[in-house]
């Protein structure tokens, strides 16, 4: 039985409260990212050990998969291992420290500024939190400065790397790719799981169903067939963050409406505009 089926009794206002709290949706890609992972928890020390890079377009849920496995970690250690780091924006290793700091939740010291002061202060927090992985999401921030500023950051990596045994696994949009394979030195050190746009295939009508059954709707939608199916990928244009935010809005004016299913009509009236074509909607040009 789905673990919505008590919900279909509830009002309104619960069962639209449920569609729209954040929600897991397995896939491969993930799973396969996560299993990649895994295999750096759990791997033996090392004096060169391996990184991993999580790529793929903006809005694709690679925050969420890498979210997901450091909370995942967290139910089961008896030592937090993990560590996400929410890459700040700005150039050069000073604005990477702030990340790494804030990240481990540590006290900025008025002197942080100070890039030895706040080096000391992160060597000091590794060798006493002992991290295997640290996740630095969004790292194409860091990528934006000069290029002896990257090129800072990347030395700084391999360091750690080599003096704490911490695997980094870098998650942003391709250009980290790019930047890491630009030298032999670094694109030998990391692996590569691409979170790629969804293809209308198998896979994405898989990915509907399992939505479709985390809903509290009381008739079957049938997402995953036509003509549902390709309304839905077109106007995501293969994004998982766009299809889960149509299907959400979907089911909420669907709920709201008494209707208890997705049709195409709900999603025609829903008038979304597809992510590449935002720039150029009516509404932009009303602003004009």
């Amino acid at each position: 039985m789905s673990a919505t089926v008590p919900l279909l009794q509830a009002d309104d206002a619960v069962r639209i409260a449920h569609v729209r709290a954040p929600r897991w949706v397995s896939h491969p890609a993930a799973g396969a990212a996560h299993d990649a992972m895994r295999l750096l928890l759990e791997r033996p020390p090392s004096l060169r050990p391996r990184g991993l890079l999580l790529a793929g377009p903006y809005h694709n849920g690679k925050t969420m998969i890498a979210e997901r496995f450091a909370v995942e970690h967290l139910r089961v250690a008896e030592q937090q291992k993990v560590w996400v780091i929410q890459t700040r924006e700005g150039a050069g290793l000073s604005h990477f420290y702030a990340s790494i700091l804030s990240g481990l939740r540590a006290p900025q010291a008025a002197g942080w500024r100070s890039l030895a002061r706040a080096g000391d202060q992160v060597d000091h927090l590794l060798e006493r939190l002992k991290p295997r992985l640290l996740i630095f999401d969004e790292f194409h921030s860091a990528l934006r400065g000069r290029r002896e500023d990257v090129k800072a950051i990347f030395s700084f990596l391999r360091r750690i790397a080599r003096v704490h045994d911490i695997s980094p696994v870098l998650v942003g949009e391709i250009a980290i790719y790019d930047a890491v394979h630009d030298t032999d030195e670094m694109g030998s050190r990391f692996d590569t799981i691409l979170i790629p746009r969804w293809a209308y295939d198998e896979d994405f009508a898989t990915l509907l169903d399992s939505l479709e059954v985390s809903l509290p709707l009381a008739n079957a939608s049938d997402l995953s067939r036509e003509p549902l199916a390709k309304i839905i990928h077109d106007l995501s244009e293969g994004l998982i963050g766009e299809v889960i935010e149509i299907v959400t809005r979907a089911a909420v004016a669907a709920i709201s409406r008494g209707e208890d299913r997705i049709t195409g009509a709900t999603l025609s009236d829903l008038g979304y505009v597809p992510l590449s074509r935002r720039r150029n909607s009516a509404l932009r040009h009303e602003m004009t």
